[in-house]
């Protein structure tokens, strides 16, 4: 068993920022998250590597610091309270090993994940989410020279948009949902964070430099197709042939552009409908979860501790509100978990940035027409293959799981239950132990660790 003062869960902005607060205290601190690098979605490839000073030097900070450890591509599995410290059971994928650490205190910096609203051909190759393929990008996945539609809502369609240009896609069109009305009172409420307002001015440079990119509000994807009508209705066959991989390509997709339907050639659609707080750890840890009626979250106070003593959260998961957000929670979590005093520098950045979290989910809320997309054959739990069609027969997510299977398949839900839960207002079991997949041995292990 590692023993340390704190455990943070997440090498993100957040976790990095609560690891560098941290430091003056002289706490032992291990840092753990299943990436192979620091830095989480936001500064994805490693925080070493940003064009963001913030995160090289947050980087250089820790990196050189024997106070910190960190421990990259481990999985936390299992997490237990044992009197006044807190046990978690991590496997490490480079070795193959289960490891137990224990700490006081924690800091929960699980980011969050992108909401993926099924809708009839959203199974077709060449149909990702919009932080999927962007991720997928930055990882070396070759898109030039790709004809790609951006889709979905929120200000990662244009980060997004922007990322794919600089690798050679064509990136055709964007697709927003949101109103009109709605964008404009966003970007008047912009005034109050100029720094967004030169972000923003960036990516739409980045978007218009080749002049091919049309952007498009109150629009939405209503379907993808494969090649031909005919192709899309053939059955696919266990053996792969050539011509069973083109008519499960996308080949156009069809979209609302103001009332009016249009088809859009394309090789790629990249659609997703913004972020949902990664919530897992928390619940199963018995953390309070807000639920106003946008996404679960987990409950903070002004220090960014939870209900549960010693346990702090930090960044999207207390809210979707972007890398500044993420900074300040992070830094104020990290003061208070190694018992220093919080400046109110801090408190006022936090403020500052929950106010443009605020206008962020009031202006790119998701319109009821989403929610009518879906055909009865529509597959909505990829994992287990249960459709639309199958879900409307049940009343909760429970009844659905039980004579479906919907939710238990290897992402245990984490897609198809945010999805359900904007389709039928259905809310998710409360998470439960083992988090996720793990291996007989690591299950083992945790046993004998709270039998002791």
């Amino acid at each position: 068993m590692r023993m340390s003062k704190i455990i943070i869960i997440g090498a993100g902005p957040a976790g990095l920022a609560a690891a560098a607060a941290a430091l003056a205290s002289g706490a032992q601190i291990d840092i753990i998250d299943d990436n192979h690098a620091s830095g989480g979605q936001i500064w994805r490839g490693g925080a070493d590597h940003q064009k963001d000073t913030r995160a090289t030097k947050l980087w250089q900070q820790l990196s050189q610091s024997t106070q910190v450890q960190f421990h990259f591509g481990a999985k936390v599995v299992h997490a237990t309270k044992r009197d006044d410290t807190y046990q978690i059971v991590v496997e490490k994928q480079a070795n193959n090993q289960t490891q137990i650490f224990s700490a006081n205190k924690m800091i929960l910096c699980t980011g969050a994940r992108e909401l993926l609203l099924p809708f009839p051909g959203w199974t077709l190759n060449g149909v990702t989410g919009a932080g999927g393929l962007q991720a997928l990008a930055k990882a070396a996945y070759p898109v030039a020279g790709k004809r790609i539609i951006v889709a979905g809502s929120g200000p990662l369609l244009f980060a997004v948009a922007a990322s794919l240009i600089e690798r050679g896609a064509h990136v055709t069109h964007v697709i927003e949902q949101a109103k009109f009305g709605q964008l404009s009172r966003f970007a008047l409420g912009l005034i109050a964070t100029p720094s967004k307002i030169t972000q923003a001015y960036q990516l739409m440079r980045t978007m218009h430099k080749t002049l091919e990119t049309r952007y498009h509000a109150n629009s939405y994807v209503v379907s993808a197709h494969a090649s031909t009508d005919e192709s899309a209705k053939k059955e696919t066959t266990k053996e792969a042939s050539n011509d069973t991989i083109k008519e499960n390509t996308l080949a156009c997709v069809r979209v609302s552009i103001q009332g009016e339907v249009q088809d859009i050639p394309c090789d790629m659609l990249a659609c997703g409908y913004g972020l949902m707080p990664n919530t897992e750890l928390a619940t199963v840890l018995g953390c309070a979860i807000l639920d106003d009626k946008t996404y679960p979250k987990v409950q903070v106070n002004e220090a960014q501790e939870t209900s549960l003593h010693g346990v702090y959260c930090a960044g999207e998961g207390t809210g979707i509100g972007g890398v500044d957000l993420a900074l300040a929670e992070g830094t104020i979590a990290g003061l208070a978990a190694s018992g220093q005093s919080i400046s109110s520098k801090y408190k006022a950045q936090r403020h500052k940035w929950r106010g443009f979290a605020q206008r962020l989910h009031q202006a790119f809320g998701l319109r009821d027409e989403l929610k009518h997309l879906c055909q009865a054959d529509t597959i909505v739990c990829r994992c287990e293959d249960v459709t639309y069609g199958q879900l409307e027969q049940h009343s909760d997510w429970r009844d659905a799981k039980l004579h479906t299977r919907c939710g238990m398949g290897a992402c245990q839900g984490r897609i198809c239950g945010n999805a359900n839960r904007f389709l039928f207002s259905w809310e998710k079991d409360s998470g439960r132990l083992p988090m996720t997949s793990m291996k007989i041995a690591s299950l083992m292990i945790a046993c004998e660790n709270d039998t002791k």
